[in-house]
């Protein structure tokens, strides 16, 4: 039961609240989409281009007579698989960075930093961007170049919770007790930097939604045969004088997952974090007076 206590305070935070039951939504129309859709994501039919919401097209249709819901419900697909894919790359690459610049030697620590500072100079679009140019767009590119391009940043960020971490009374008990790093590693540093981990991992996949949806804009993304809502607010933004709510729509899914993700993550820090937790003395200082700064180790 313990272990599900963080769960019980995440759901009484208002933000988490909202941002678990928006990503849910994400997830369950998504996994819908799969068996049904009210209609065929597919279906052209130019007799009803242009609908106005109601029934049947609750959202209404697009230049194509296509169901605007359906390619929605469709396009939550697209958006959960990169935003997941993302996310395991970036988990990855960012405990491969951190663990290598913080418990190996000197000159690798200081050679790890010095890469993973050249690497974050280099913008993640731009990198897939390129990446697309040379074995053109794809769903895949875009989900590698996003899960390493975050990664870097996460190690940046976790490296010195590491070298903190390291130094505790708890880690060099367990290295006099006969833990090799990698399980020192895995039971006691990570679980200490999870909530730092945790935030920068929601917003690295909240990023991979906006990265999907402009690469997909701009052509570098998600192949014309997939749904997705950067597709779709491409086909649609030319009428936005025309056919305001078409555009509405697409933005408004990607808004709120984006929000949804940053939420959930936000949240979970102050949920897993006893420094930021709400209620836990009613006569303990504010939490912005109590907030945690992770420091910088060498």
């Amino acid at each position: 039961m313990h272990r599900l206590a963080w769960l019980r305070r995440l759901w009484r935070i208002s933000t988490g609240r909202f941002g678990l039951i928006v990503v849910a939504v994400v997830l369950i129309a998504a996994l819908v989409s799969l068996f049904w859709t009210p209609f065929d994501p597919r279906d052209v039919d130019v007799a009803n281009r242009w609908g106005y919401p109601g029934w049947p097209h609750l959202l209404g249709t697009d230049g194509n007579g296509r169901d605007i819901l359906s390619l929605l419900m469709a396009g939550a697909r697209t958006t959960v698989y990169v935003a997941v894919g993302a996310g395991v790359v970036a988990t990855v690459v960012g405990i491969a960075f951190a663990a290598l610049g913080a418990l190996t030697a000197r000159w690798v620590r200081e050679s790890v930093a010095v890469f993973i500072d050249v690497l974050i100079a280099f913008p993640v679009l731009i990198i897939a961007m390129m990446i697309s140019a040379v074995w053109g767009g794809s769903l895949g590119v875009v989900i590698w170049s996003v899960g390493i391009g975050f990664g870097v940043n996460i190690a940046r960020v976790t490296r010195p919770e590491l070298r903190r971490v390291l130094h505790s009374e708890f880690v060099l008990a367990g290295k006099a007790s006969g833990l090799t790093p990698a399980q020192n590693l895995w039971r006691h540093l990570l679980p200490n930097v999870a909530p730092v981990f945790i935030v920068q991992l929601s917003w690295s996949m909240a990023v991979a939604v906006l990265a999907e949806a402009g690469l997909s804009y701009l052509g570098f993304g998600a192949p014309v045969t997939d749904p997705s809502w950067g597709l779709l607010l491409a086909d649609v933004q030319r009428y936005i004088g025309i056919h305001p709510l078409s555009v509405v729509w697409p933005g408004l899914a990607i808004t709120l997952t984006v929000l949804g993700l940053n939420l959930v993550g936000d949240a979970l820090r102050e949920a897993t974090d006893p420094t930021l937790s709400r209620g836990r003395d009613p006569l303990a200082p504010p939490r912005g007076a109590i907030r945690h700064v992770p420091e910088v180790v060498s």
